[in-house]
């Protein structure tokens, strides 16, 4: 039995609130850890460190700043294995995919170590008589990070880095679910040389968040989770003035068009489907065919699939799918496949009685699969976020494109077909946040911004790419004018002469 405890002004630091999280391995369903939940004293005094670190760091010259960026890489490299394997035992999620999420959240370091030249302004010379306009990006002061139990390595990687390179300096409030990974990565950035007091993390539940929430010395909010709490966290934070980021759910349809490669769906499908027992908000959990013959030959095709995914412990480097994350999450997904039952969808394939042996305590579902889900299903409306796809079938290419568009979510979405024509058109109309054509899961690269619509993303600000640049930054504009000789007092606004 471990505890972890919080990571204040470079060390860790023993909870003195009393309470405590049970952190599970999902794998064999027992208590392995505990987490201490912080007090708002606690978060509090997390906040007065970093506020006091900001102006000595945010003076920091850019390039200091990104060589430190450029040490914390090596080390992500270095320990990544490490880092996988943390994430893996207290997750459920496979060692392969918890690797491979760790990779993704490497890459925005990687992007993050260009901040010299992400920083650059403009500058616009001699706009008028001798005067010169030119902007610069400031750091906000202290930012915050609220991060889901999917992602506990590459979330925070989403954000402390890009935050810290711009300036800031950084509260990382992970999940109590699995809090090991995150508190190892700010290990890893002191080990790099930031300066302690940059980055600090507390550990707890609602009370550290609603303290993070509408402390004023918070000046930015990034949070990734479901969307009834991301629409709580946008809310207050920004009535408390606070700039905000809240990523939230998803329902994320694959368009199958009549002429696409049905192996090369059928595969798409099952992976994106089930990798990480569905615990993506980049799932794709619906699949949708325009024709009935294409529907019913998919359904021959994706049921062996199904039926044949290896499910077993998160350690094992032969498991495609570990367990859900605990056993509250389980019974939510059992809900939701059982309410899909009672609405009349098919169940070609029921992963509800899997039972491992030697693991039955364990947290593991397989695969369902649904055919002849309606849009009106309340299971089709919802995100179930576990192993499940739905296949709805619609009557023609018009309807298919509207189903995600109509959506209440809007993340990401994708369409399998050979035709260029329906793929554009689909890709400029549809409206969701990320598209993939003849890709599954599109997810962008670092350098690219990443952000759903609707219901699925709040705030004005992407995270990734220069979006999140621009949301760790403020502008500020300088017009300069150096005369060489006085000429005396002007009453008049300046103008373009």
């Amino acid at each position: 039995m471990y505890h972890i405890h919080h990571y204040i002004n470079g060390k860790t630091v023993e909870g003195q609130s009393g309470r405590f999280g049970d952190i599970y391995n999902p794998t064999i369903g027992e208590v392995q850890g505990k987490v201490a939940l912080a007090s708002k004293a606690e978060v509090e005094a997390a906040i007065a460190t970093a506020q006091k670190m900001f102006p000595e760091w945010s003076a920091t010259s850019v390039v200091a700043r990104g060589r430190i960026i450029q040490n914390f890489l090596g080390l992500l490299y270095k320990h990544i294995d490490e880092l996988a394997e943390l994430l893996s035992r207290e997750h459920g999620k496979v060692i392969t995919d918890a690797k491979g999420s760790i990779q993704r959240g490497i890459e925005v370091v990687e992007f993050a170590c260009g901040i010299p030249h992400l920083l650059k302004g403009e500058f616009s010379d001699n706009v008028s008589a001798g005067i010169d306009i030119y902007s610069m990006r400031k750091p906000l002061g202290v930012c915050a990070g609220i991060t889901p139990f999917n992602f506990p390595g590459m979330i925070p990687l989403w954000m402390a880095p890009m935050a810290i390179a711009c300036g800031n300096t950084f509260v990382l409030k992970p999940s109590e679910k699995d809090p090991s990974c995150p508190m190892r990565i700010a290990e890893l950035f002191k080990e790099a040389g930031l300066p302690d007091g940059v980055l600090n993390v507390v550990n707890g539940d609602k009370e550290a968040v609603d303290t993070i929430l509408t402390d004023p010395r918070i000046k930015a909010v990034s949070f990734v989770g479901s969307t009834a709490i991301a629409k709580y966290v946008y809310a207050t934070a920004t009535a408390n003035g606070k700039r905000c980021q809240a990523m939230g759910g998803a329902k994320n349809h694959m368009i199958i068009l009549p002429d696409a490669d049905l192996n090369l769906v059928a595969d798409a499908l099952v992976g994106a489907a089930y990798g990480s027992a569905g615990e993506r908000c980049m799932a794709i959990s619906v699949g949708v065919t325009t024709d009935d013959k294409v529907a019913d030959k998919l359904l021959t095709m994706l049921k062996p699939r199904v039926e044949a995914l290896k499910v077993g412990p998160s350690l094992d480097p032969a498991s495609e799918m570990g367990p859900l994350v605990t056993r509250e999450h389980w019974t939510k997904v059992k809900g939701y496949i059982d309410l899909a039952v009672q609405e009349g969808a098919e169940l070609v394939v029921d992963g509800r009685g899997l039972k491992l042996q030697g693991y039955e305590n364990g947290f593991f579902m397989g695969g369902s699969l649904f055919d002849k889900v309606s849009p009106a299903h309340r299971s089709y409306k919802e995100e179930i976020f576990g192993p499940t796809l739905q296949i709805v079938r619609a009557k023609g290419i018009d309807e298919a494109f509207e189903l995600p568009t109509v959506h209440e979510y809007g993340n990401g979405t994708s369409i399998f077909t050979q035709n260029g024509h329906a793929a554009r058109t689909y890709a400029d109309r549809v409206q969701v946040g990320m598209v993939g054509i003849n890709i599954p899961i599109p997810v962008p690269l670092a350098f690219h911004t990443f952000g759903g619509w609707k219901n699925s993303a709040f705030g004005d600000h992407n995270t990734m790419g220069m979006q999140a640049v621009q949301f760790y930054t403020k502008i500020k504009t300088v017009t300069a004018r150096w005369p060489t000789v006085r000429s005396g007092a002007e009453f008049v606004m300046p103008t373009l002469k």
